[in-house]
C-alpha cells in the first residue's frame, strides 16, 4: 500500500492513491494507519478515487445535479478513528495539492467530491491552496463543557457539524483533549468543537476537538465556522478573517452566499506501508 503524508497547517493526513478503487479500507486499518506510535500517524485519511469509479460519488454529483463528469477525483476522508466524515477543510485543500504534484491535475481551478458535496480549489504548481468551501448553514445557540466551565456557542453547518464558542476565556489554557460536553439531541452524530477568542480586528485564535480525531493543530471547516461565530458576535456578516490555530495561519473570506478557505498545504514524505 503506496501512501504519500501531507498537512494543512499541521492538521495532517496519510493519503492513499485508490486509482482502481479496489482498495479495502476497513475501520480498523483507517485506525491503525493513523496511530501515531504504531502507524503512519495522522488526523485522517485521504482515499484518492476516481469519480467515475465510485458509486457513491456518482450518487452526490446526481444529488447536486452536477454532470458525471464534471469533477474527476472523490475525495473519500475517514476520521482517524475509522468514521466516515462528510467535510474537511484542510483536507481538500492536501487533496488538490497532492493532485497537482502528483500529475493527476493540472494547476488552476477544478472541482473535487466530497460527501458534503462537490468543492471548487485553486492553486498554483506551489504556494497557497484556496477552496470554496460552500455557504455556512447557521443554527441557533448551543453549549459546550470544556474543563467543568459551560461555554454558549453558534451552531454552524459546514456539511459536517459544528459549535463554535466565542469565549474571554483564554483558549491556550483550556484541556481540549477529552470530549467537550454538548447537547446530544442538538448533535446526534456528534460534533466538532471550536473555542474561540478575538484578538484583533477581523483576527481570532482557535482551538479545536474534532469528532473522531481529538483535539487536532487545525481544522478547515472549523476555521471557518470560527469566523461565522466571530462576525456575528462582532455585529458583522461578510469580510476576511485571519484564523490562527495551533498549526499556523489561515485565511477565511465569508462572502454573499458562500465561504473560502486559503492556507498552506504540503506533502512532507511518501512510502510504502507493511506489517499492518
Amino acid at each position: 500500500m503506496r501512501f504519500v503524508k501531507g498537512h494543512g497547517t499541521e492538521n495532517d493526513f496519510v493519503i492513499l492513491p485508490d486509482l482502481d478503487a479496489g482498495l479495502d479500507l476497513p475501520a480498523s486499518l483507517v485506525a491503525r494507519l493513523c496511530d501515531r506510535r504504531a502507524g503512519v500517524g495522522a488526523d485522517g485519511i485521504l482515499r484518492v478515487v476516481p469519480a467515475k469509479l465510485s458509486p457513491e460519488a456518482g450518487e452526490i454529483l446526481d444529488r447536486e445535479g452536477t454532470p458525471r463528469g464534471g469533477a474527476e477525483w472523490f475525495m473519500d476522508y475517514r476520521n482517524s478513528d475509522g468514521g466516515l466524515a462528510e467535510m474537511c477543510g484542510n483536507g481538500v485543500r492536501v487533496f488538490a495539492r497532492y493532485l497537482v504534484d502528483s500529475g493527476l491535475a493540472e494547476p488552476g481551478e477544478f472541482d473535487i467530491v466530497t460527501r458534503a458535496g462537490v468543492r471548487r480549489v485553486s492553486l498554483g504548481r506551489t504556494g497557497d491552496v484556496s477552496v470554496d468551501m460552500g455557504a455556512p448553514r447557521v443554527g441557533g445557540e448551543s453549549r459546550a463543557t470544556v474543563g467543568g466551565a459551560e461555554y454558549t456557542g453558534l451552531v454552524v453547518d459546514m456539511g459536517n457539524p459544528h459549535l463554535a464558542c466565542v469565549t474571554g476565556d483564554p483558549v491556550g489554557l483550556m484541556d481540549l483533549g477529552p470530549q467537550p460536553g454538548f447537547d446530544p439531541a442538538v448533535f446526534p452524530a456528534g460534533v466538532n468543537v471550536e473555542m474561540v477568542n478575538l484578538v484583533g480586528e477581523r483576527r481570532i485564535v482557535m482551538r479545536v476537538h474534532e469528532r473522531g480525531s481529538g483535539e487536532t493543530r487545525s481544522c478547515g471547516t472549523g476555521t471557518v465556522a470560527a469566523a461565522v461565530a466571530a462576525a456575528r458576535f462582532a455585529g458583522e456578516r461578510d469580510g476576511a478573517w485571519i484564523v490562527e490555530v495551533p498549526g499556523g495561519r489561515l485565511t477565511v473570506t465569508l462572502g454573499e452566499g458562500t465561504s473560502f478557505l486559503a492556507g498552506p498545504a504540503v506533502l512532507v514524505a511518501s512510502g510504502e506501508v507493511t506489517g499492518l
